[in-house]
């Protein structure tokens, strides 16, 4: 264990319960907020930022379907009546 580590241990050890889980519950916190780090660099690693269009238009096509949804004349018929 590192001195540093050595150094936290005996400072959370004079800490009552109460103090010693929000400790808990901050490093609980600093890991995850790192671990969400590494991930979006992973996913940015040598990618550019893509807008919503781009990204969406990689789909298109993936269903069989009328391309236009309104094509129902009484789709929205008597709508708000």
């Amino acid at each position: 264990m590192s001195p540093l580590s050595q150094q936290v241990v005996q400072g959370i050890e004079g800490l009552p319960e109460a103090e010693r889980r929000q400790i808990l519950d901050f490093v609980e916190f600093l890991i995850a907020k790192h671990q969400r780090a590494n991930v979006r660099s992973l996913r940015n690693e040598g990618e550019e930022p893509k807008s919503f269009a781009e990204v969406a238009r990689a789909s298109i096509g993936a269903v069989k379907g009328p391309g236009d949804l309104a094509t129902n004349p009484a789709y929205m018929e008597g709508y708000g009546q």
